[in-house]
């Protein structure tokens, strides 16, 4: 592909895609330097335990061992944090999940390191952990933390919020703790430099926020800390938050040589946090005609053991949790608490799935009270443009949520399974030996909304460098600088797609993402194609604009043509034109004097932070995003497959057709594995399946082929229209599927992810919160009223 067929709207390849597909690309674990040595952590394993001692010395007199760290070794902050700075670089007196660094070591290879770690006595005194949030966050529960047991709590009400519609619902619904579990664990390599700072490439989502946290934890100015983005093998907001950072980088310069230090796969699944485990209770009242009276809710999240972002998890989950309906009253209140539980933050989605969930499951069930069609509701109930949300924020265009369900209904249903269909087509496919007599298939919709970029007034902002020149051979090339984070999303394509079409060259050359640029913000919240697309774009633009100058200058042009050159000349087909001056002259030619640079950084529009009633205007813009499932279930075994998923996605304008399906595939994928499969399970604060044997991930076997439908609206105050597309797909997946297999079964299930348990009685369901047996809405939550008071 070449010209114009690579800029804005067309399907170009990924760069990095062939080297992915065919094994040869290098991932941050794949990182090496002469002589490097190698870390690795040592970590609690008590959920809860006071520190008596730690010695150090059996460790360093193995042969080998270059350096051990704790603590008292931590020259600067003794804690990081991405929005509070509550965790410790080591625990030093007390650990607060089992997991917790307490300290680590360099040596001359890992076995090393390994038998280092071995010798590091800890004298521990386990406490009782505390791990229902319930209890953590209720009246005379024991402070786990300086800082205390509640992260944040929103109280939201809107319209009357005692208002009653004659129809009610109400039931409650938990969901287990899901793991990002990206491929490449993480992997960082450290260099001491001369000057005393340190770089280092590692994988991460924000290259700027870790230097942050890691020269304050060093003790060092940030200019001393320089960062560059290696391979990232998957990321899903698990990268947000500092994991090694901080310990690799004091190893380094405790030993002035390069250290490697890098997780298995058991250690990622400790090292970093995951998505929010989440008690829900809804209550949703409607007129007899099915129109929307109130919404009254209460969400209860696990935040874990540290801070990461819940703050900002809580107040999506709360502010989306009436769904994209016109609700003209509500009450919802959001609690997300600390608990020796491992630590929760980012993940796909950002506490929207959850409360979708909820929110989907109560429309079903009013649907059914009504005796209305669940499509059928939605679409009567759908936000539009203008509308009113429970935040008080008017809802600006485009949002076609209605447009959404009413296409993924439209979509056509898949054959019906029969003697005929292969074996494999059957719940367990061929080692299962399902009964076609006994395999039930079930229907089910979600619809929802997910905001885009970062909300509550956060300054939130992008810088790029884009630089025009000749290369060697005296052809146009462009240079495009943004530490962007490239984690999968696909920026590395669409930075070169936004400089051909404003520069109108074809070679475009992506400087590694790095902090020798301004910040580019965290690849997260659907926002970098708005965020750093933006910036690439204005600074392309820029560069064009001092180039047209230049020219009309040579020209001898008006100085108003030289200060706004446009008004006379473009860039088109490689050539400067200008028709009424009569201009015609090639990039080369108008290159000659020497290249051209601009820095541009780009801003979304303010937003305000919820008040003490919930109310603001905290969210920049919304995308809606409907799923249709189609499942079979095994009635005597309780095996799910999944036949069918057809999606309606509200997408802006596309500009990479290929890419945005990868973006959606994945994003399916992941919320289906939610549904059916994915849980990290803790028994009193410990994680018992840390492994891809245990933590059961969705593969090509398990997804089908995604039935799919862009609606492109452009969003008007996007460059070029676009929208995030990465997030709303697994908002709504995990929903669907729930909705299927209760709709195969008749079973009220109300938690997820579905076990077979949960369908055929083979064993007490089990709260994946708290270990406990799960008795249902009145036994695990007391009554209902009870609960809204509370």
């Amino acid at each position: 592909m070449t010209g114009r067929a690579r800029g804005v709207g067309g399907s170009v390849l990924r760069p990095d895609g062939l080297a992915k597909a065919g094994g040869t690309f290098v991932y941050a674990g794949d990182l090496s330097a002469p002589g490097m040595l190698h870390a690795r952590t040592l970590r609690s394993p008590h959920p809860r335990a006071r520190i008596r001692r730690v010695d150090t010395a059996a460790a360093l007199r193995i042969p080998g061992v270059a350096a051990v760290v704790t603590a008292v070794d931590v020259p600067g902050v003794a804690t990081y944090g991405l929005i509070v700075a509550d965790q410790p670089v080591f625990a030093a007196t007390e650990t607060r999940y089992a997991g917790e660094p307490v300290a680590a070591v360099a040596a001359v290879d890992a076995p090393t390191a390994r038998r280092a770690l071995a010798a590091v006595e800890v004298e521990y005194e386990p406490l009782p952990p505390l791990v229902d949030p319930e209890v953590a966050a209720g009246p005379g529960a024991e402070p786990l933390h300086p800082d205390g047991n509640v992260f944040r709590e929103i109280t939201l009400r809107h319209g009357d919020p005692d208002a009653v519609g004659p129809v009610v619902v109400e039931d409650s619904y938990l969901v287990g703790m899901q793991d990002q579990a990206f491929l490449a664990p993480e992997a960082a390599l450290v260099v001491p430099a001369a000057d005393g700072g340190v770089d280092m490439w590692l994988a991460t989502q924000w290259l700027h926020s870790d230097r942050e946290q890691i020269a304050a934890c060093l003790g060092l100015p940030e200019e001393l800390v320089r960062l560059e983005l290696a391979g990232v093998g998957g990321a899903f907001g698990g990268r947000e938050d500092v994991t090694l950072q901080v310990h690799g980088a004091l190893l380094a310069r405790a030993t002035g040589t390069p250290v490697r230090i890098a997780y298995d796969r058991v250690e990622s699944f400790l090292g970093h946090p995951h998505r929010h485990p989440a008690r829900m209770w809804f209550r949703h009242t409607a007129t007899e005609a099915g129109d929307l009276v109130s919404v009254h809710a209460r969400i209860i999240m696990d935040g874990g053991a540290y801070a990461s972002s819940s703050p900002a998890v809580i107040a999506n989950a709360v502010t989306h949790a009436a769904g994209p309906y016109r609700v003209p009253n509500a009450r919802l209140d959001g609690l997300v608490v600390r608990t020796n539980n491992p630590p929760c933050g980012a993940m796909r989605g950002f506490g929207v799935p959850q409360v979708t969930i909820g929110h989907e499951a109560q429309m079903d069930r009013l649907a059914d009270r009504l005796r209305m069609d669940p499509v059928g509701l939605r679409v009567r109930n759908a936000l539009q443009p203008g509308d009113v949300l429970p935040t008080g924020q008017v809802l600006g265009p485009p949002l076609p949520a209605r447009e959404a369900i009413e296409a993924v209904a439209a979509r056509p249903l898949p054959a019906a399974l029969t003697a005929a269909s292969p074996v494999t087509a059957r719940p367990g496919g061929r080692g299962a030996h399902a009964d076609l007599a006994r395999v039930r298939r079930g229907v089910g919709y979600a619809l929802a909304y997910k905001n885009l970029l970062f909300s509550e007034g956060f300054d939130d902002s992008s810088t790029a460098r884009a630089r025009l020149e000749l290369d060697a051979d005296g052809r146009p090339v462009a240079t495009i600088h943004s530490a962007c984070a490239e984690v999968g999303q696909g920026f590395v394509t669409v930075a070169g797609q936004i400089a051909r079409t404003e520069l109108g060259v074809d070679e475009v050359v992506l400087r590694p993402a790095d902090t020798g640029v301004g910040s580019a913000g965290s690849t997260s919240a659907s926002r970098q194609t708005w965020m750093s697309g933006g910036a690439v774009r204005g600074a392309c633009v820029a560069v064009v604009d001092r180039l047209l100058a230049r020219v009309a200058r040579r020209l001898g042009l008006p100085p108003e043509v030289v200060e706004a050159p446009r008004r006379a000349l473009v860039i088109t087909g490689g050539e400067i034109v200008g028709a009424e001056t009569g201009t015609r002259l090639t990039l080369a030619e108008a290159l000659a004097e020497g290249p051209v640079e601009a820095e541009h950084t780009f801003h979304h529009r303010r937003t305000t932070a919820l008040d003490a009633h919930g109310q603001g205007d905290p969210h920049v813009a919304f995308a809606a995003a409907a799923h249709r499932a189609v499942v079979d279930v095994d009635l005597d075994l309780g095996l799910v497959r999944v036949v069918s998923m057809a999606l309606a996605q509200d997408c802006g304008t596309v500009l990479n057709p290929l890419s945005l399906r990868g973006q959606v595939e994945g994003g399916t994928a992941q919320g289906l594995g939610l549904a059916v499969m994915e849980e990290l399970v803790t028994v009193d604060g410990v994680v018992t399946n840390p492994t891809l044997h245990d933590y059961l991930l969705p593969t090509t076997a398990d997804v089908p082929a995604l039935d799919f439908v862009a609606l492109t609206y452009p969003q008007p105050d996007a460059p070029y229209g676009v929208k995030g597309v990465g997030e709303t797909p697994t908002c709504t997946a995990t929903a669907a599927v729930l909705a299927a297999v209760r709709a195969a079964v008749g079973r009220d299930l109300r938690r997820v992810p579905v076990r077979p348990g949960d369908l055929v009685d083979l064993a007490d369901p089990v709260d994946p919160l708290g270990g406990a047996p799960y008795l249902g809405n009145k036994a695990a939550w007391g009554q209902p009223g009870e609960m809204e008071r509370g």
